[in-house]
């Protein structure tokens, strides 16, 4: 019954839309009207504010830390159990029920799960393959599905378990439906020989 009572607390967490509510507070504006639509922080970044931008993608990292962890700490969940605390997490940002089930792309939370359950060399990964992702594909949804099969390498080859394999299945699900239409389109490299 606490797995239940755990991943239900890492859904809502997931859910608090701090772009919505801080893009409304301190820009008195709404956020999902700029880029892409979709609450996150990238898109309070193009509503011109940076430094707001940068707090809400670091807000919406710890969405999915911050319940893995205690989950772990308080509670001593472990394996399949908090693989659901990581997953409900990430489920609560791409379905937010604040925004009647319409949420951000999960970038971010997909970050603070993977710090909380393998650790800081899992997200410096992350960072470093996403970052490479970008500059070399043009469409940020190949990017973000690259970066997650390099995960997927990374935590094989780093001897990861049943449960952390599901987590990655279900993470690489929901953000693949999140960016969905960009990965209808076909890739586009930024470098003119892999063109």
């Amino acid at each position: 019954m606490n797995v239940v009572i755990w991943a239900m607390a890492a859904y809502v967490c997931g859910s608090l839309p701090f772009s919505v509510w801080l893009g409304r507070l301190f820009l008195g504006t709404e956020i999902r009207k700029f880029g892409d639509g979709n609450p996150g922080g990238t898109n309070v970044i193009r509503a011109g504010n940076r430094p707001l931008g940068l707090a809400v993608i670091f807000l919406d990292g710890l969405k999915g830390l911050i319940p893995v962890l205690a989950a772990q700490e308080i509670e001593g969940l472990q394996s399949w159990a908090l693989a659901s605390v990581a997953l409900a997490a990430v489920a609560g940002h791409a379905f937010s029920i604040f925004l009647h089930f319409q949420g951000g792309k999960a970038v971010a939370v997909t970050f603070g799960i993977w710090a909380g359950l393998t650790g800081w060399s899992t997200l410096f990964v992350l960072g470093a393959l996403l970052v490479f992702a970008y500059f070399l594909i043009s469409i940020n949804g190949w990017a973000v599905v690259c970066t997650l099969i390099g995960l997927l390498i990374f935590i094989t080859v780093t001897g990861s378990s049943g449960p952390l394999l599901c987590v990655w299945l279900g993470n690489s699900l929901i953000v693949g439906w999140k960016h969905r239409l960009d990965l209808a389109q076909r890739p586009e490299f930024r470098i003119p020989f892999l063109q």
